[in-house]
């Protein structure tokens, strides 16, 4: 457990919560930050993602560490969870690999060509969620056999951070 009330929890809930979502924020570095969402799917337990020639296939193209980030919120029940994967961006080349990134179904959402296919590989991976939301932990099947980068679970009430 973390100083913070966090808890480490098993792979396959990082793994489980990524197949949940399609949409997700890619932060990278190659001389400005920038955050850019995307869309993405899982490819042997990478994230993959489409993207044109820019910031994104730059920091790909050099190898680069990236950030990538999926969250779910409910407003009103003022709570909600982050997972971020921290791994090297770099484009998919092999014609083998593109054909299996061109079967995920990513079409793109934006009207400019996206051509291009981008994986997160794997660097090391970590899960937290708050010590007492064992429902979260229930609520999620783990699928079998995906192995996604460093992630980090950061799941949270603002009730536990309200002044008495």
């Amino acid at each position: 457990m973390s100083s913070y009330g966090l808890e480490n929890l098993p792979r396959e809930q990082c793994d489980a919560l990524l197949q949940t979502q399609r949409v997700g924020r890619v932060g990278v570095c190659t001389g400005r930050p920038g955050v850019f969402p995307v869309l993405y799917s899982l490819l042997d337990g990478d994230v993959v993602f489409r993207t044109a020639p820019g910031e994104k296939l730059i920091a790909a193209a050099l190898r680069r560490e990236v950030v990538f980030e999926i969250d779910s919120f409910d407003t009103a029940a003022r709570t909600g969870w982050s997972v971020n994967v921290v791994g090297v961006a770099e484009e998919i080349e092999d014609a083998t690999e593109l054909s299996r990134a061109e079967a995920l179904g990513l079409e793109p959402w934006a009207g400019e060509v996206r051509d291009r296919y981008v994986r997160i590989s794997d660097v090391a991976r970590s899960f937290m969620t708050p010590v007492g939301l064992p429902s979260l932990s229930r609520s999620i099947v783990p699928p079998g056999g995906s192995g996604v980068s460093f992630v980090t679970l950061l799941s949270f009430s603002a009730s536990e951070f309200a002044t008495p």
